[in-house]
């Protein structure tokens, strides 16, 4: 007989009717004269209650059947007369796949996420990982169906780059050169000629570039694929490896992107709300009792848009009014997440856009504002039109910006920020052949996570995470 999933099951008011369910059991009880088995498959972060009677099966049966063990049952779909659960299954055959003994990691008691990520290749099969897993499932789907829906076309750009888009210089080599004997020049520089590429490679950071060259073409794309940073960062935001969501689009403005932006993230947001309520409603439970409030309170509320000037002036007045911050927040300062978080927790209560950043702290390709701020009476250095999207419980959620499509301006970025004109001509080439005004941004895609599942840790929304003196599994 053909399998029939739990969560089918559990939908299912066929009462009488044979089914065949097969999962891994989290419980097992009993009494004298019947076994109550929970047992689930994945589908659903709700469990089907297998009930078997002793004298019916093979006492040998039950003691296989321990916390994480596989089973195949076969019953009969039943009405239930407990509470909290529509049905139930009467079993008339028992199969037990897989046994699992006491060294099971996974055992039902109260383990810490620092001690499951040490089983990353267990801690899956838990109620809670399991929950986050769909839900990420569903963010990736919702992503996909509102560029689809919005005339994007999905780009898909190279994870091996001569390029550093960040110019932050933190990335992964590739090479099939031997290390154990590497040639070098009269100055101590590693010659690549020989190395599979013939230059000197690593794993992206970002598509962006890639990304706006398929702009140029097809008038709006976006990417979404994994990205690589070697920063030896160990804070509960940092991965090495994740996901990035960069739409790229043609003939946008600094007010059409911010519109873009918060309307992408309310479309994701929503989406979860509407198709990972069991999920949603056990993580709120669990994990985070304000999740569900927060995510909807980001639905309802326009974000407020807020200029980098203004945000220090605000953070300032804080200061002086007695708020203590770890990290200095003056004028040309990268702003922290504690700032960040306090511009959108405390002061305005919704998330924020925060706009015209100064040049120094942001990258080359930002187009320059055409007017200096006035911070203190005094004009300060030059702004680029760049917006961060910041929110509650996670600060930084979105970077963007409106792109330079100026050649000579972006020309006099890289060389003042000494970036290799070698390895930039092809994306000037945008610039010198039919440029034309454009942006976009890039969403990390566990950071999305992170905020739609109340999890406290980036570890925690990725299947296997790599992490400085990390890459297990």
């Amino acid at each position: 007989m053909k399998r029939t999933k739990v969560i089918e099951v559990l939908q299912s008011t066929e009462y009488g009717k044979e089914v065949v369910v097969m999962g891994w059991v989290r419980t097992h009880r009993d009494s004298k004269t019947v076994h109550f088995i929970a047992l689930n498959d994945g589908s659903t972060i709700k469990n089907v209650q297998i009930v078997a009677d002793t004298d019916k099966f093979d006492p040998e049966v039950f003691k296989k059947i321990t916390t994480g063990a596989c089973l195949n049952v076969t019953g009969i779909l039943t009405e239930s007369p407990a509470a909290g659960q529509a049905s139930e299954i009467h079993a008339t055959q028992i199969g037990v796949y897989g046994t699992c003994g006491s060294d099971y990691p996974m055992q039902k008691k109260g383990q810490s996420f620092e001690y499951m990520r040490q089983s990353a290749h267990m801690r899956l099969r838990t109620n809670t990982f399991g929950a986050v897993m769909r839900i990420r499932h569903n963010m990736a789907i919702a992503i996909h169906k509102y560029f689809h829906d919005h005339g994007y076309f999905y780009f898909h750009t190279p994870i091996i780059t001569a390029s550093d888009c960040e110019g932050a210089g933190q990335m992964f080599q590739v090479t099939t050169k031997n290390l154990y004997d590497l040639k070098k020049d009269e100055n101590g520089s590693i010659i690549y000629d020989d190395d599979f590429f013939g230059k000197q490679t690593s794993l992206t950071v970002s598509g962006q570039l890639e990304g706006e060259l398929g702009a140029t073409a097809l008038g709006q794309i976006y990417t979404f694929g994994p990205t690589f940073r070697a920063e030896n960062s160990n804070t509960p935001r940092h991965l090495a490896e994740f996901w990035m969501i960069e739409p790229e689009v043609c003939f946008i403005d600094l007010d059409d992107l911010m519109d873009l932006e918060e309307d992408f993230i309310k479309y994701c947001v929503n989406w979860a709300l509407e198709n990972c309520k069991d999920d949603l409603e056990f993580l709120n439970k669990m994990i985070d009792k304000g999740l569900i409030n927060r995510l909807q309170s980001v639905i309802k509320e326009k974000f407020v848009r807020l200029p980098y000037t203004k945000g220090i002036e605000i953070l300032q007045e804080a200061i002086k009014q007695g708020k203590k911050f770890e990290f200095p927040c003056n004028w040309g300062d990268d702003l922290a997440s504690e700032h960040e978080r306090y511009l959108v927790e405390e002061y305005f209560k919704k998330p924020v856009i925060m706009t015209n950043y100064p040049k120094a702290i942001k990258a080359f390709y930002m187009k320059i504002d055409d007017k200096k701020p006035i911070y203190n009476g005094k004009e300060m250095e030059e702004t680029v039109q760049g917006t961060d999207v910041l929110f509650p419980a996670i600060g930084e959620i979105i970077g963007g910006s409106v792109r330079e499509e100026n050649y000579d301006k972006l020309v006099c970025e890289i060389t003042a920020r000494h970036i290799p004109m070698k390895d930039m001509w092809w994306y000037l080439d945008t610039r010198k052949f039919g440029s034309c005004p454009h942006g976009g941004f890039g969403l990390g895609f566990e950071r999305l996570i992170l905020f739609v599942t109340g999890m406290q840790n980036i570890r925690d929304v990725i299947p296997f995470p790599r992490t400085p003196k990390s890459a297990e599994f």
